[in-house]
């Protein structure tokens, strides 16, 4: 166990899924895993166990931002040896291209600061994702029919942002959409040798303000998923 989450090194699969909503986290264990097995509960950041397809999968809740993330992702690779990381969770869009629904694959991401920027220092270090998984992401989403797009994306510090002079930046740049996560999740991959990658669904867009409805996000987050698991274990 570890001071933040309260399973045994056993009940940590070496492939974890990463929803930042710990409710998401258990809506798709039960929806997509078989025999799961509720291993954490630790201040209410629920994590998983079960199998898929044969495969054992953790999908854990890793909290919003990336100071959250990087307490569940640094104990998931030091303390239970998770080798492959897949953050799946929402972006805003940010390109016309883009659309509410579709899925985003981050190949980089870009950020103003993250947990790690105290050991880069000076460096301005480019975090990205693993190819393989990659992709493997891209090629799921392409037989799944599901519209995609690969690329750059953001993620920033805050939620409510007041910088539109950045984001005009961000959408002069071809960056895809926005979120809170990804960049100190491929940060924590490169320096520990492990694999990671995000796949994340548009749930609004800040040039459109257009927004999904409640109602649809559970059909449509299911694509995002099913494109994780199958990249995750393409290769098996």
């Amino acid at each position: 166990m570890t001071i933040h989450i309260g399973a045994e090194p056993e009940q940590i699969a070496q492939t974890v899924l990463l929803p930042g909503d710990p409710y998401r986290a258990k809506w798709a264990a039960e929806t997509f895993l078989s025999d799961v097995e509720c291993i954490n509960q630790v201040r209410g950041m629920l994590g998983f166990t079960g199998t898929w397809n044969g495969h054992r999968v953790t999908i854990q809740g890793s909290g919003m931002g990336m100071p959250s993330l990087s307490i569940y992702v640094n104990e998931l690779i030091t303390s239970y040896d998770a080798q492959t990381l897949i953050r799946i969770g929402s972006c805003g869009g940010m390109q016309d291209k883009v659309k509410v629904r579709d899925v985003v694959i981050a190949q980089a991401a870009s950020s103003i600061s993250t947990p790690s920027r105290g050991i880069f220092r000076e460096l301005n270090f480019a975090p990205c994702a693993d190819y393989g998984l990659l992709r493997a992401a891209a090629d799921a989403a392409t037989s799944r029919g599901t519209p995609t797009h690969v690329g750059n994306i953001y993620s920033a510090d805050v939620f409510y942002d007041e910088r539109p002079d950045l984001n005009e930046q961000m959408v002069r740049h071809g960056i895809l959409g926005v979120e809170m996560e990804a960049a100190e999740l491929y940060n924590l991959a490169a320096r520990h040798g492990r694999k990671a990658l995000a796949v994340l669904t548009v749930s609004d867009h800040l040039l459109t303000h257009e927004s999904l409805p409640s109602e649809d996000r559970e059909k449509t987050f299911g694509d995002m998923v099913e494109i994780a698991l199958e990249a995750a274990f393409a290769d098996q």
